[in-house]
């Protein structure tokens, strides 16, 4: 069996402030231990339930070098580094039995919610047949056109509740409850770890019951983008088109195209002019 883990920061217990998920700011080294703890809680909770596993964990957050690979339980093998193909999913294949994404935020927009946002805070927006997705659905999505289900996510309450919407049966644990963007009421990240191992035990107990997530194609798709430049950028992209102030947009063959294409338009929309 194989378990593929995607593990970003911003929904982890007792992060609050952007200031601690930057290397260079305030407390990074302590959010770092506390997102390799519930990685590990994580991995745990796997294996719990399925002991012959094979655990891929990848570091799906800014650099993607955050997780500290040396406190990384040892039977688990890490995806580090980028850029990288699928980006926060680096390292899944069609092969992997269940997916579980742990420490996600909410998409851009869905506020109150911890540190919400979409890719980058240069995206404001992406929506998929009309439908407004964040990291959680555009994984979610990406998951499931390679027939791979999302069983449990763990992360503030409205992230929850993006991928219950998404995916009604997966398992979901809010390790914190969003007061606002940079504010939650959490409970000690050992009592929150714990609580993740046994939801990540439950969860791939019952990885039978959850479905892939299908969008069939073709799919239309809109970005929203902060920076003037990158709108510019994006009309040199072969079938991306400028529809509006901040709005481009593309039709794309399946979500694997669309997705990369979003991964893309997120790259262009950090550039500034020289």
């Amino acid at each position: 069996m194989k378990v593929f883990l995607s593990v970003d920061l911003e929904g982890v217990s007792g992060i609050v402030h952007a200031t601690e998920t930057r290397p260079d700011g305030y407390d990074y080294a302590r959010a770092r231990a506390l997102m390799t703890a519930e990685a590990n809680a994580a991995i745990a909770g796997v294996l719990d339930a399925e002991p012959a596993a094979e655990v891929l964990v990848a570091d799906a957050h800014g650099p993607f070098r955050n997780l500290l690979p040396e406190e990384l339980d040892r039977r688990a093998h890490l995806v580090r580094g980028k850029p990288r193909p699928l980006g926060m999913l680096g390292g899944l294949e069609a092969d992997t039995d269940a997916a579980l994404f742990i420490g996600y935020h909410a998409r851009a927009g869905s506020g109150p919610a911890v540190l919400a946002h979409t890719m980058s805070g240069d995206v404001l927006d992406v929506r998929v047949a009309g439908r407004s997705l964040g990291e959680t659905g555009l994984n979610a999505a990406m998951a499931g056109h390679l027939g791979v289900p999302v069983v449990l996510l763990s992360g503030d309450d409205v992230a929850c509740a993006e991928l219950r919407d998404l995916v009604p049966s997966a398992r979901t644990l809010a390790v914190k409850q969003a007061l606002g963007q940079t504010a939650t009421v959490a409970p000690h990240p050992e009592e929150a770890q714990e609580r993740l191992r046994r939801a990540a035990r439950e969860a791939v107990a019952r990885r039978s019951e959850v479905a892939p997530l299908a969008l069939p194609g073709p799919l239309d798709v809109e970005a929203d983008l902060l920076n003037p430049t990158a709108l510019d950028l994006a009309e040199l992209v072969p079938g991306v088109t400028r529809t509006g102030g901040r709005t481009v947009a593309f039709t794309a063959a399946d979500t694997a195209e669309a997705y990369r294409l979003v991964l893309l338009l997120v790259q262009l929309a950090t550039i500034r002019p020289a």
